[in-house]
């Protein structure tokens, strides 16, 4: 009995033995190859991750150009925002001003417009008799001082008229300017294929063709300094009248007396007959003709009248004396 229950216990730890060892076999082989799996799974990643890295590498890049020039554009456009925003006006002005002395009246307003910076264009000063005198006045002054200078002369006198006017030339000072870089760029293009022409009918041809493209871009440049010139100083017309007359508030304008009446019907009758000197004048060489005419045919007449009764009154006599015989 004893034998077989020692013969049982060994049994059962060589079959213990043998199921650990099982075991532990597999915990060993899954081990290996929970270990290869690892490792294969890692170096795919590995491989994987590379490209993804690289990409997001580029990404990034790009991602940090997109704001640096996102950045450099709005710095460009804040810098370009004057130019772009700017706005360009011509501005003119016209007043028609009364003064009592037109010469301290313009001696005035060039002094106002010289110290602002501005100009005299034009001045045109023409008496009316010995005591009065007009003035037109063609004054550039900067845009900046336009609406002060405007108040100093509208308030030299009694203002009579005034006018103000402005225009926006934006969008042609633009055009112009992108029309002038076109135009040079052109011209550069033309001058170096004249460089590179071999035949002399290339280079005539080309001649030509640089002549009419720098022709284009004088009247271009041309363009430009006369917008550039109005957008940078506004022009004001000033006129400087004198009154009319010390006192006087205009009723005999107004009432005509006897006086103005007569003169009026001198005048009237003066032109009639200068009228009828004229018709006269016109008509005189067809009367001078007529007349002459009718001298003429009256003394043909009076001829054949005198030749044609003396055969008449010679046979008269002979009838008689032939009546008294019988």
């Amino acid at each position: 009995m004893r034998s077989e229950k020692k013969s049982g216990r060994s049994f059962v730890r060589a079959r213990a033995a043998l199921v650990a060892g099982s075991l532990g076999l597999l915990l060993a082989v899954g081990g290996c190859g929970a270990s290869s799996d690892s490792s294969g799974s890692n170096a795919k990643a590995d491989v994987k991750s590379g490209p993804r890295e690289g990409f997001a590498d580029e990404g990034g890049a790009a991602a940090s150009a997109a704001p640096e020039e996102q950045a450099d554009g709005k710095a460009a456009g804040k810098k370009a925002a004057p130019k772009a925003e700017g706005t360009h006006v011509i501005r003119t002005a016209t007043l028609s001003v009364e003064v009592k002395s037109v010469p301290k009246a313009v001696a005035a307003a060039r002094g106002v417009v010289e110290s602002a910076g501005g100009l005299v264009a034009t001045e045109n000063t023409e008496r009316l008799d010995d005591t009065y005198e007009t003035s037109h006045l063609v004054l550039r002054v900067p845009q900046e001082r336009f609406q002060e200078v405007l108040r100093e002369l509208a308030g030299s006198g009694k203002l009579l008229s005034r006018t103000s006017n402005a225009k926006d030339v934006t969008d042609q000072v633009v055009d112009v300017e992108s029309r002038i870089s076109t135009q040079r760029a052109s011209v550069a293009r033309v001058r170096e294929l004249m460089d590179q022409a071999e035949k002399i009918s290339d280079v005539v041809a080309l001649e030509g063709e640089l002549s009419s493209r720098q022709s284009d871009l004088e009247s271009l440049l041309a363009q430009q300094a006369s917008l550039k010139d109005r957008t940078s100083l506004a022009t004001i017309t000033l006129d400087l009248t004198p009154p009319d007359a010390p006192g006087d508030d205009g009723s005999k304008d107004e009432d005509p007396g006897f006086l103005d009446a007569l003169g009026g019907g001198w005048d009237a009758f003066v032109t009639m007959l200068r009228w009828i000197a004229v018709a006269f004048g016109a008509a005189f060489p067809f009367l001078l003709t007529a007349a002459l005419a009718v001298v003429v045919w009256r003394v043909l007449r009076k001829r054949r009248a005198a030749r044609r009764p003396a055969p008449a009154v010679a046979a008269a006599p002979a009838g008689e004396d032939g009546a008294s015989a019988s």
